[in-house]
Order: structure tokens, then sequence, then C-alpha cells
């Protein structure tokens, strides 16, 4: 049941069509938070994981893939955002890994998020709440804050768990070797 939670909120937004056409932040300012730089993981009820990977694109900014390292994985920016003094992620879905890109403007998904030692907890906005319909940042965030206590405000949370490299020599390097061009 979780795993198919998971497909369906954060990783196949192509497929069912991401939830807002509206970007409450447009040059990201805001610090990344390091702690959600990683690997994370999610076991479904059917024992499959999947991956989800966020990476430092800039100071400000990740690129997030989920699920990482699937042939249908997704891509996005994300960044740091405030909505009704809540922190969330603002995530921009571009592309995938088989090339292909949004076919419309319905690319922007908001999360809350906390992360505690090993674990992230992720709650995406719930659009049947939120309505997609915002058509400026500024009735997007009148919205949320119109639904601040509503308990139907995000969806239900997705649990990952941080996977940590391997302690293998043998294993994959985590950056490729410098050319000797280069050296």
């Amino acid at each position: 049941m979780q795993h198919r939670l998971v497909a369906a909120a954060l990783g196949l937004a192509l497929l069912a069509g991401c939830d807002y056409t509206v970007s409450l932040v447009q040059k990201p300012d805001t610090p990344i938070d390091k702690a959600l730089v990683g690997s994370w993981s999610l076991t479904g009820d059917d024992g499959r994981t999947q991956q989800l990977l966020v990476l430092p694109l800039g100071a400000n900014e990740y690129l997030v893939s989920y699920p990482a390292g699937e042939k249908d994985a997704m891509f996005a920016r994300a960044c740091l955002c405030r909505a009704d003094a809540r922190t969330l992620v603002q995530l921009t879905w571009f592309g995938t890994a088989r090339g292909t890109t949004p076919d419309d403007d319905r690319v922007v998904q908001y999360a809350a998020y906390a992360v505690k030692g090993e674990t992230l907890a992720v709650n995406l906005l719930n659009a049947d709440t939120v309505k997609r319909d915002a058509a400026t940042p500024e009735a997007l965030a009148q919205a949320i804050a119109a639904n601040r206590d509503n308990p139907e405000l995000f969806r239900e949370t997705l649990i990952f768990k941080r996977e940590r490299p391997a302690d293998n020599p043998n294993a994959r390097l985590a950056r490729p070797p410098m050319p000797a061009a280069w050296q």
C-alpha cells in the first residue's frame, strides 16, 4: 500500500499530472537544508524498494530524482520556500530518465518534510484541499493559509530511510576519477 502511495505521490507525476502551475519561489534564495541531501529508500508492502535521491544543485537548490536509478526515474529542481509560516520544498519536475519532458505547465508540487536521524518524513500538499487553479503565487499562498488547520492539508506521510554508502573498498567510486589530462 505504501509503495503505491509513493509511486502516485512522488514519482509518477508526469503520468498522473503534477499539482500546480504556480511557483511560490521564482529565484531560490533560502539555503538548502543539508539534512535532506542523500539517498533515501522506501520499501513497499510488496518488498520492493524505491530510491529518492536528493543532491545539492547549488547553495539554494536541489536536484531530485525519483525513483532514482529506475528507467522511469523523474527529475526535479527543488528549493525551500515559506508559505503560512511553514517551510516547504517546491519541486519543479522537468523530465525523465527516458528523455521525456512535461507536455503542460502543471509541473510543480509542494511538500512538507521532517528529518529525524536516519528517517525522512514527506507530506505532499493535497491538491484536493488546496485547489490546483491558483493563478498567482499570492493566491496559492492564501489558499495554503486558508487551510492551515485543515487535517487534509497534506496527503498521507511517506517515510524514507537514509541509505548509507557501502564500506566496501571495491564499491563504485563516489565521483569518477579525474582524467589524466586534467591533472
